[in-house]
């Protein structure tokens, strides 16, 4: 296996994850559709998704797990902090698309460090 594999895929993934976050956005957070057809029939699995996402974004939740996923990846070393810091760009990315920018721009600078740190040489 290649050394640039992970990250060619990394690079792939990423923007497949944030346009599938700005499509749930605007798909389903911001579409007016939604908003009336949610108040007739509020138990439609697309409401109840629509409905717990909503309490998701409200209480930061998202959010909070990016910015504390990328601060332990942080500390966190070799290959599992690396880990920790891809899950947190995971989290993070939706999180700012998803109206927890102030948050989630904090959780995004942490992890992206985390992943271009050089590893520690061994003693």
């Amino acid at each position: 296996m290649s050394r640039r594999l992970p990250l060619i895929a990394l690079l792939i993934a990423l923007p497949l994850w944030l346009a599938a976050s700005y499509g749930l956005r605007f798909a389903l957070m911001e579409d007016g559709q939604w908003v009336g057809l949610c108040v007739d029939e509020a138990q439609r699995w697309e409401c109840q998704v629509r409905s717990g996402l909503g309490l998701l974004i409200h209480f930061r939740v998202i959010a909070w797990a990016a910015l504390s996923g990328a601060v332990v990846a942080f500390f966190v070393p070799g290959r599992l902090g690396r880990g920790l810091a891809v899950l947190a760009l995971l989290f993070a990315l939706p999180a700012l698309v998803l109206y927890s920018a102030s948050l989630a721009v904090f959780a995004v600078v942490i992890a992206a460090l985390r992943l271009v740190r050089a590893p520690r040489p061994a003693v």
